[in-house]
């Protein structure tokens, strides 16, 4: 599912985000910065420990920070962590919000011009998926109304659950415009 915003592009996709060729793919990170289970555990998988050595270096960081790394053996160029907990591994939508900030951020400096994010959040974290699609939504379209780097934000939800909820907030976003 794909639509534009100001001419760049939001698309939802069903799939593994470790073989995304964007230029960045986010992970949902713990403010430490290691990389356990979940979406972090698998980019380290595919990508490499150096993805998590470069990561960990650069923390403790705020809860709601982002830092990129490189994206060591994976199709993308960078890996951005975006800090969306804490030690306790715990999220709310302050903080979801604000790691999407970041994590925007952080693209627009390096020049990305295509990025794409797991459900922040979501997985370890245990926040719902409905509230976490309202809020990565809203916050990138906001932000590609302003950008002039960024040209498409993609959201890759692995499981079919996760996609149709992504998909359905999308849809019914498109059904309220005037």
């Amino acid at each position: 599912m794909e639509v534009q915003v100001d001419g760049r592009k939001l698309s939802i996709v069903q799939g593994d985000i470790t073989e995304q060729e964007t230029t960045a793919i986010v992970n949902a990170a713990n403010n430490g910065l290691w990389m356990g289970a979940g979406v972090a555990g698998a980019i380290k998988r595919k990508g490499g420990e150096q993805i998590e050595r470069e990561a960990v270096a650069q923390g403790p960081i705020e809860v709601g920070g982002a830092v990129v790394t490189s994206a060591g053996a994976l199709r993308a160029r960078y890996v951005i962590h975006a800090a969306v907990m804490g030690q306790d591994l715990r999220t709310d939508a302050e903080k979801i919000r604000q790691a999407m900030r970041s994590a925007l951020k952080a693209a627009e400096e390096r020049g990305v011009d295509s990025v794409s994010f797991p459900a922040l959040g979501t997985g370890v974290g245990g926040f719902p998926l409905d509230q976490c699609a309202s809020i990565m939504i809203d916050e990138a379209e906001i932000f590609l109304r302003a950008t002039r780097v960024v040209n498409e934000i993609r959201f890759v939800l692995y499981d079919e659950v996760a996609f149709s909820v992504f998909a359905k907030e999308l849809s019914r976003r498109r059904r309220d415009l005037p």
